[in-house]
């Protein structure tokens, strides 16, 4: 790989909507190329297709980016030397350019409206041929090919509309290079005139506005989908018309994300089918009001969700799963990138999110949690919103599991469950339950330690079972069968909070005859 000119990569995506998963993955393999090589992470909004443009896309794909740590070094959000980058902004150039092909030759005017070319097309179809619109076509049909200068010029000045259309070679091999893929040779026979240009929105189109904008932004690697790989031809011939060869940037197409299934790209009908979200953030459509789950809101960290990410399509050529960031710039390399599609796995999803939970600290699960906390009127002290999350951290998923988990710690139980009622609340257990209240309220040093020794002792003096008071005890605490051990709880919610719930299930539940 060549990489004596500075490194300096984009991530372009369109503001159509919300940025699916396998975007973000683009964006994060050219930060991690970007921060390998100590060069330039540049975001460039590409928004040329004014049709499909949708209020909030913009917005939604930098907090995306933020969420997920991926830094933008230039571009839109950040300024640069080589603003604006919204295409939208840019149109004046790229008019400029679509000229200069036209005048060297390598473009034309094409005057056929969308009416003339569907009739076209039928036609071909009733004689059982496919229509193209290349080398085959251009010179018969109202083009600046076929017709006099002096009319192309007056057709231009009333105000028809037109479009430049690229005019590619006849019968020639391209060849060219991916990072990938490798080595790839297509004979331009089977390519057709891409449009470049349209006066009706006085915008480009991708192929146009991307070269230029890459070339004036010095880009050196485009690091982009597989999507794009048939499209490679006629960036590769673009570049030679505009006499920038030499400097055009090294070509990597990463492969697809598949469906869980294998085949076929992830969508977001399959994560609706099977109950994952295909975006990074929860979405809500502005026209329709239609809505989409988040990885953010589902409860996945950031970190787990950028680590899934990037093993999905890249191999590190060893047995290591979990990689901080850091790691994940000093181990990555295009060269381990896969050429074959990716298989989404959602319960893999889950398992990184889990292994970076049992990881966290409790000050990081109390950042995370506090939010929680909140939402349901608990105010506590980070001490205590992490120490609860710590204690319950390896039964968690996902974040969105804590208060499942840990409500008990905050608020005492109104009910209790039926089946561990039916099991524990009879025949001696709530006589043995009063007096254990009374053990308990002798206690001064309620520790964890401490409050578990006088216990034991006097479990063993009694002759009780400890299956028979540990679960008694848990059905006055917790109002259920779960949680984690018996002196984790009363060391946290402390000796009064204890009695009190103890006093609750006493008072209120009447004994199983």
């Amino acid at each position: 790989m060549k990489t004596e000119r500075p490194v300096r990569v984009r991530f372009a995506p369109s503001p159509t909507g919300p940025l699916h998963i396998g975007g973000v993955r683009t964006a994060l393999y050219n930060y991690l190329f970007a921060r390998q090589h100590g060069g330039t992470m540049i975001l460039r909004i590409e928004d040329t297709d004014s049709q499909r443009f949708v209020p909030g896309a913009e917005e939604y794909i930098l907090e995306s980016l933020a969420w997920c740590g991926i830094e933008i070094d230039e571009g839109v959000g950040a300024g640069g030397p080589h603003a604006p980058y919204r295409q939208s902004e840019r149109r004046e150039i790229y008019l400029q350019y679509a000229r200069q092909l036209v005048d060297a030759g390598w473009a034309y005017y094409a005057f056929d409206t969308a009416e003339e070319l569907d009739a076209l097309r039928k036609e071909y179809e009733q004689r059982g041929e496919t229509f193209a619109y290349n080398y085959s076509v251009r010179e018969k049909l109202p083009t600046s090919l076929s017709l006099p200068r002096e009319e192309v010029e007056a057709r231009m000045a009333r105000g028809d509309q037109w479009v430049v259309r690229f005019k590619m070679p006849e019968n020639e091999v391209v060849e060219m290079d991916d990072l990938i893929r490798g080595h790839v040779s297509v004979n331009t026979s089977t390519l057709d005139d891409k449009v470049l240009y349209k006066s009706a929105d006085a915008l480009p189109t991708y192929h146009l506005a991307n070269i230029v904008d890459d070339r004036l932004m010095e880009v050196s690697h485009v690091i982009r989908g597989e999507e794009w790989l048939p499209s490679l031809p006629l960036h590769y011939l673009l570049y030679r018309a505009f006499g920038w060869s030499d400097v055009q940037p090294e070509f990597a197409h990463l492969p697809l994300l598949l469906k869980p299934t294998g085949g076929g790209k992830l969508s977001k009908r399959d994560g609706d089918k099977m109950g994952f979200p295909v975006f990074p953030l929860f979405w809500k459509s502005p026209a329709t009001g239609e809505t989409a789950h988040g990885y953010r809101e589902d409860g996945y960290l950031p970190q787990a969700f950028v680590n899934m990410l990037a093993l999905l399509g890249w191999n590190p050529g060893t047995e290591q799963e979990i990689f901080s960031m850091e790691e994940l710039i000093g181990a990555f390399s295009l060269e381990r990138v896969s050429k074959s599609g990716a298989r989404f796995q959602p319960e893999k999803a889950k398992w990184f999110n889990a292994q970076y939970m049992h990881r966290m600290s409790d000050s990081e699960l109390a950042a995370i949690y506090q939010p929680v906390l909140r939402e349901h009127g608990i105010e506590v002290s980070d001490e205590l919103a992490g120490r609860a999350a710590g204690i319950m951290k390896e039964r968690a998923t996902l974040t969105t599991d804590l208060w499942g988990l840990t409500s008990f710690f905050f608020v005492a139980p109104t009910e209790y469950e039926e089946k561990q009622t039916k099991k524990y609340w009879k025949g001696d257990n709530p006589a043995m339950l009063s007096a254990l209240r009374e053990v308990l309220a002798g206690i001064d040093d309620f520790s964890l330690e401490n409050t578990e020794r006088i216990v034991h002792a006097w479990i063993q003096e009694r002759g009780y079972s400890m299956g028979q008071v540990m679960n008694t005890l848990r059905l006055a605490l917790v109002g259920a069968g779960k949680g984690p051990g018996m002196y984790d709880i009363t060391a946290f919610i402390g000796r009064e909070e204890t009695l009190r719930r103890i006093d609750a299930l006493l008072r209120n539940v009447k004994p199983i005859e």
